[in-house]
Parts: structure tokens; sequence; C-alpha cells
């Protein structure tokens, strides 16, 4: 049993804040039908590495889905896909508002058809306002968001965070809003139209900075690694890898500094309290350093820990894929050849499942098709049209 076994999801998206949202309701047993453009998910073409013809970045967000491609500029696509829908409880696409409108199939239409589908839309920015409607991409979000100002050394510029993380927070909050709408729908019947924005998803990551800034009028500015509300909170090295000290209260200075057998350093007049240690920062960070400078991190990161010290070393991905512990939370996928990164939601009762690897391009097209009652003649039309594509064409568009 899972989760969410019998919701079914068509999901129109592409890139990544869409197809991680899909996958992750796939994971949790949704029925996901991945219906990509005739130039198929632009983001097969983003590698190396690949996998046959299909990039690693794809692989990595679109397990679980059976795939086809619908040409929607035609009447009879969208005529299938309306066939989809009619079976479907959510649909979710992250076009450039607008677009499902000009193929009238604009959420105002879908409602009076389908009064219990749920409308997903990512998006940049959303359809209204003052920046309604412009495409979005994670890095745009990143800079106008606030958050490369808040990211990278003092002193230096704003800084790109090396994951796209308003991407993957946007297929989060998207995942939510339909959590919450089906939710909904089991007291009122109805569907309804949700939204997940890069921008507002962005505004929503920029904590302490905005709360700060509500109290002080003043913008936060780059501190590196160091937090601006909590110290000692930052990257310190070693004799071996650097460590990040992340101490939040005054109780863990103290257990830090007897650790370190600096019990002095808890008892200075300069870094009894937190805010005496901000005060203090340049000076408190000199001390550690020259506590660590003979330490190998790795092992006292783990002391630490056990101590109740929140502290960890730095590790590369290749290091984080061959943890234990991450073996351990399941966070590591295999079916097959494919491997992938588990889902994040754990439950005790209805636990995540992986039963499919990614799709390759309108893998599932005919099978598809015939859920849906069509003949043979009436398929073969479809692909000869190129209404149903079967195989990858031009440029995608990047209708974002």
């Amino acid at each position: 049993m899972t989760s969410l076994l019998g919701v079914k999801v068509i999901d129109l998206s592409r890139v990544l804040g869409g197809p991680f949202c899909t996958q992750l309701l796939a994971d949790h047993g949704a029925t996901v039908i991945k219906v990509e453009p005739p130039q198929g998910d632009e983001t097969r073409g983003w590698g190396p590495p690949f996998e046959g013809p299909t990039a690693s970045y794809f692989l990595g967000v679109n397990r679980n889905k059976l795939g086809m491609a619908l040409n929607l500029g035609q009447p009879n696509a969208r005529e299938i896909l309306l066939d989809l829908l009619a079976q479907a409880d959510v649909l979710v696409e992250n076009f450039k508002p607008g677009t499902m409108e000009k193929w009238g199939l604009g959420f105002e239409v879908l409602k009076e058809k389908f009064p219990a589908l749920i409308h997903c839309r990512v998006s940049g920015f959303g359809a209204t306002g003052p920046l309604g409607g412009l495409p979005g991409y994670d890095a745009v979000a990143q800079a106008m968001s606030g958050l490369m100002s808040v990211n990278g050394e003092a002193g230096a510029g704003p800084l790109r965070m090396g994951v796209p993380v308003i991407d993957i927070v946007t297929g989060m909050n998207a995942a939510i809003a339909i959590l919450l709408a089906l939710y909904e729908r089991n007291h009122s019947g109805c569907g309804q139209f949700v939204e997940a924005t890069l921008y507002d998803s962005g505004i929503s990551l920029m904590h302490p900075h905005l709360p700060n800034y509500f109290l002080s009028g003043k913008s936060s500015g780059r501190t590196g690694n160091a937090h601006p509300n909590i110290c000692p909170y930052d990257l310190f090295p070693t004799a071996g890898d650097s460590i990040f000290l992340a101490i939040g209260n005054d109780n863990q200075f103290v257990k830090f500094a007897n650790m370190l057998g600096a019990a002095w350093l808890s008892e200075d007049q300069r870094f009894l309290t937190n805010s005496r240690r901000l005060e203090h920062r340049g000076e408190l960070r000199h001390e550690i350093e020259s506590l660590l400078s003979d330490q190998d991190g790795e092992s006292l990161a783990q002391s630490l820990m056990n101590a109740g010290v929140p502290c960890g070393a730095v590790a590369d991905t290749k290091k984080v894929a061959n943890h234990p512990h991450t073996d351990h939370r399941k966070m590591i996928v295999d079916i097959g050849d494919y491997k992938g990164t588990g889902s994040p939601v754990k439950l005790s009762r209805t636990a995540a499942t992986y039963t499919k690897p990614p799709p390759k391009f309108a893998e599932h097209a005919r099978e598809i098709l015939q859920g849906l009652g069509c003949e043979e003649e009436k398929i073969a039309q479809l692909i000869e049209s190129g209404a149903v594509p079967m195989s990858m064409s031009g440029v995608n568009s990047g209708n974002t």
C-alpha cells in the first residue's frame, strides 16, 4: 500500500521544479503520466554524463513515470490530453502563463469540463503583477529573490548557490499545494487551481534575512559561511577536513570548549553569550582556529556530534553517496541499471516505492493510448500525423 494509490497525475512539466514535484508524488504511489513536447524535455540533453541518449539531469527527477509525447499545437493531440484529464486527479504544467489558455486549455475551461481536477502550475513569477508572465529559471530567481545577495564571502560579489535550490523548493511547494487541494477536495468534491512560483519560493527562503530587515530596516550583507544571528556558526579549517560548527546555544558552546580542553574559552567574558560572541566574532574565530589547527576534522566532528555539539566535516559528492548513513536512510535507489536519489519523505506504513526507471522518450505511448480505448487504426493515425511523436525532433523551445 502506498499513500497516493489511486491518484492519477498528468505531468506536462519539464526541467526541474515540476518534474521534482511529480517524482515525489510518483514515489509515494501516484500514477504519473509524463507528457513531453515533440522536442522532448530539454534536460534530456543537459549532459554529460549520459546514459545512452539521455542526460543524468533528466534521469534524476523522472523515475516512476509513464512517458509519452504530444504535439499540443495540433487539435487531435489536445483531444488526447482532454481524454487523459478525464481520468485524472491532477494536472501539473510549467508552461509560460498564457500558453494553456492559447490552446483553449486554461483553468477556466478545464474547470467546466473537469470540476474535480486540481490544476497545478509551476512558473517563474505567476501570471499577473509587475513580473507576471515573465520566464523564470533557478539562477534568475536566486538573483531576484535576494538569495544571491546574501550568498558569498564578505567583500566579494553575489554568488549563485551550487544547487538549484529554488527549483527544488518550488517543486516541494507544488507537491504540498497539490496534497492540500486533494485533502480539501475530500470535503468539497471540487478541484482548484494551485500555484508555486520560483519568485515566491525564493523569497520564502530568505530567513532570517527578511525578518532581520523587518526589525532593523537594513539589508543583510554577505558573511560567507558565517551566520548573521548565531556565533560560532561557521566553517573552520583543521589539520584534516574543514568542519562546520553550528553552535546554537550557550550550553553547546560550553560543551565544545570542554571537548577541546579549553574550558577557559566559555568562561571568557567576551564569549559568555551568543550576543557577546557575535560582538567579538573575529576574536573568537582566531581562538577556535588556533585550537583546531592540529585536529583531524572528520574524527573531531564525530566526537563533537556524539557529545551533542552540532558539527560536520565537509563531504564531497562521492563521500555522501557512499556514506553508510546514506544507505541506512535509503537515499540511494537502484532499479536495474538505474541509480538515483531516494525520496526524502519517510512514512512508517506507506513508504515510498521505486518500480520504474525514468521513461525513454514516448516509451509508453501505445500503452497509454490503448488505456484510453484507442484502436490500433487511430493510434497509427495519431503517430502518422505527428500528434503523438514517437521520436524527438528539433531543438526544444524552452517555453518555461
